[in-house]
C-alpha cells in the first residue's frame, strides 16, 4: 500500500468522528436507461450537503495536530467550502473566520453561520470572488491564522480521497469507471491518486461545467492558466483557474477524458433526477449523472460510479433551472416578431398556434408612424417539433422573426 493510499485510509478513520459514510446506492432508473450497472456516491447527503467537509476536517486536523496553539483559521467561500470550515471549526472547537462575497445569497450566509455557531465569524466584502480571496489572505496575515484552500492543498487533496475509501470498502470490487466532476480539482486528484494504486483496472472520465472548463485549458497548455471569463451558474465547479497542486496530480489526463456539460443541460439533468428519483442536486453535483448520455456506447454492461458532489440547492433557483431546462430541450423558444399594424394581424398569429403551444411572454409595442410593430414572444409547447410546424406558417403567411433564444446578450437583456 502507497502512502498516500494508508494516509487516506487514516483520514477515512478519523472522519468517523464527524460523521458516518456517505451512501452508495445503485440507481435502477439510470441503470435501465443506460444499460449499465450505475451507483451514485451520495456526497450530497454529507451533513453540509457536499464533500468539502471531508478536505476542510482533514486540513485543520492535520495544522492542529502539528501546531495545537493554532486556533484560528480563514477561508474565503460563497458555498460549500465555507459551510465545511464552518462544521469543522466548531467540532474542533476552534474560531474561523470566513470571508464571503457580498453578494452571496442569504441562504448560503445563514447555513455557513448555522454550522459553525459562536465559532465562527462571516465578513462579506467584495463584489467578485478574487476580491473576497484577497482581503481574506491580508487579513490572515495580519491576525497570523492558518488559511484553509478551498482544493489546492496537499492535506484537503488527501481529505477529498476518502471518497474514494469508501467506494472500494462499499461497492466490494472495483468499478470499471468512475466520473468525477472538476472545479478546482480536490476532489478528482484525491480520488484518482487513490484508485489508480488501489483499484488500477478503474479507468476515469471527467466533467467540467461548458463556463468554467479550467482542466481542458490546463491540460492544452501542459500548466495551469486563468480563463479569462466564467460563467458562474454551476458555482459548486466553475473555477478560473485549476490548481498548481491539483494540476500536478492530474497532468496524466488525456483531454479526450474530460468531458464538457452544457449549463442549460445539467438543468435538465438536475429536473429529472428531482423529478424521477426525487434527489435534489445543485448544478455541479449533477455533472457527473448529466454526462452519461455522451458515454453510452462505453459504459452499456459496466460499473459506473458517478460522484454527486453537492445537493446544496437553493430552490429560489428553481424557475431558472426550468427555464433553461425547457430552452436547451427546444420546448421553449423566444423571438422577436414584427407585426404588421393592421386589424386581424394579432388574431392571425394566434391561430398559427397549435392545442399544445402556450404563450408565455407577450410584450408589444405599437408605434403609430411604422406599419409594423416589434413583439417580444415567448412560447412553451409539449413537442420541439411543433416548432417547425409553427414557423412554416409564419413563413407562409410572409411574417417575419427573429429567433433569440441562443442569442446570449439579448436573452440576457430582454428576457
Amino acid at each position: 500500500m502507497t502512502q498516500f493510499a494508508d494516509a487516506a485510509r487514516q483520514t477515512t478513520r478519523a472522519l468517523r468522528d464527524l460523521f458516518s459514510r456517505t451512501p452508495l446506492q445503485r440507481n435502477d432508473f439510470l441503470s435501465r436507461k443506460f444499460g449499465a450497472d450505475i451507483w451514485l456516491k451520495r456526497e450530497d447527503l454529507s451533513p453540509v450537503r457536499s464533500y468539502k467537509l471531508r478536505g476542510a476536517y482533514n486540513a485543520m486536523r492535520k495544522v492542529r495536530a502539528a501546531n495545537p496553539a493554532q486556533r484560528h483559521f480563514v477561508c474565503a467561500s460563497a458555498g460549500n467550502h465555507a459551510q465545511g470550515v464552518a462544521f469543522a471549526c466548531q467540532h474542533f472547537g476552534v474560531q474561523g473566520t470566513i470571508f464571503m462575497p457580498v453578494t452571496t445569497p442569504q441562504q448560503k450566509i445563514d447555513k455557513t453561520r448555522a454550522f459553525g455557531g459562536d465559532n465562527v465569524r462571516i465578513i462579506l466584502t467584495g463584489d467578485y470572488f478574487d476580491q473576497t480571496l484577497t482581503a481574506s489572505q491580508r487579513f490572515c496575515t495580519e491576525e497570523g491564522a492558518h488559511f484553509l484552500s478551498p482544493f489546492d492543498d496537499d492535506d484537503v487533496i488527501e481529505g477529498q480521497a476518502s471518497v474514494a475509501v469508501e467506494i472500494l470498502d462499499q461497492l466490494g470490487r472495483s468499478p470499471d469507471l468512475v466520473i468525477l466532476p472538476v472545479g478546482g480539482g480536490g476532489l478528482s486528484s484525491g480520488v484518482t491518486r487513490y484508485l489508480r494504486t488501489e483499484s488500477p483496472e478503474t479507468v476515469f472520465r471527467f466533467v467540467e461545467p461548458k463556463g468554467g472548463a479550467s482542466l481542458t485549458a490546463a491540460l492544452a497548455a501542459h500548466e495551469p492558466v486563468t480563463l479569462k471569463r466564467v460563467d458562474n451558474f454551476v458555482d459548486g465547479a466553475a473555477v478560473a483557474r485549476i490548481g498548481d497542486r491539483t494540476f500536478a496530480a492530474l497532468s496524466w489526463v488525456k483531454p479526450a477524458e474530460v468531458l464538457i456539460a452544457p449549463e442549460d443541460r445539467i438543468c435538465t439533468t438536475m429536473l429529472t433526477m428531482l423529478n424521477t428519483e426525487g434527489i435534489v442536486l445543485e448544478p455541479a453535483g449533477a455533472l457527473a449523472v448529466d454526462v452519461l448520455a455522451d458515454l453510452a456506447p462505453e459504459i452499456a454492461g459496466k460499473t459506473v460510479v458517478c460522484v454527486t458532489s453537492g445537493g446544496n440547492f437553493d430552490f429560489e433557483r428553481l424557475p431558472e433551472v426550468k427555464e433553461r431546462a425547457q430552452r436547451y430541450s427546444g420546448v421553449k423558444k423566444y423571438f422577436i416578431l414584427r407585426m404588421p399594424q393592421r386589424p386581424g394581424a394579432l388574431r392571425e398569429f394566434l391561430a398559427m398556434l397549435g392545442p399544445d403551444d402556450d404563450i408565455a411572454r407577450f410584450e408589444y409595442l405599437k408605434k403609430s408612424a411604422r406599419n409594423f410593430g416589434s413583439v417580444l414572444i415567448g412560447i412553451e409547447t409539449k413537442d420541439a417539433l411543433n416548432f417547425p410546424k409553427l414557423f412554416d406558417q409564419l413563413d407562409a403567411a410572409a411574417f417575419q422573426y427573429r429567433d433569440i433564444t441562443q442569442d446570449e446578450i439579448l436573452s440576457e437583456f430582454l428576457i
